[in-house]
């Protein structure tokens, strides 16, 4: 199922906020300073890409504290906007509610990205698992 989510997400407003991230990375990037900063754009990019089946979890120290703030005055509140107008349009419908939802998750991710870590979601629950 979350093969054909991607696919369909992908399609449906996928590729314009990767494409979004893919931007905010290349103008962080221009710079020195902002390497690390655009890194972690790419990152989430591939999150914005295909984002059925991952989760984002959130942590972090002093250093994302401060590069969250840059961030956020910088780039976050116009990539925020973007997906969270995103999700309020595609949950209008019944259908688009699950696509609607992982805007808002990469709506959440665009105020805060550093100090979270994209990590696969295990489907198979733990007690099928073989030991």
């Amino acid at each position: 199922m979350g093969c054909l989510g991607n696919v369909i997400w992908f399609l449906c407003g996928g590729l314009w906020q990767g494409l979004w991230w893919l931007a905010a990375g290349v103008l962080w990037c221009i710079t020195i300073v902002g390497i690390p900063i655009g890194r972690q754009c790419f990152k989430f990019a591939a999150l914005a890409f295909f984002p059925f089946g991952k989760e984002v979890r959130y942590g972090g120290g002093t250093f994302s504290l401060l590069a969250n703030i840059l961030w956020l005055l910088l780039s976050g509140i116009p990539l925020a906007l973007a997906a969270a107008f995103n999700g309020v349009l595609l949950c209008c419908t019944i259908i688009g509610i699950p696509f609607g939802l992982q805007c808002f998750k990469i709506a959440k991710l665009a105020l805060f990205p550093f100090g979270a870590q994209v990590v696969e979601v295990d489907t198979v629950p733990y007690y099928t698992q073989p030991y």
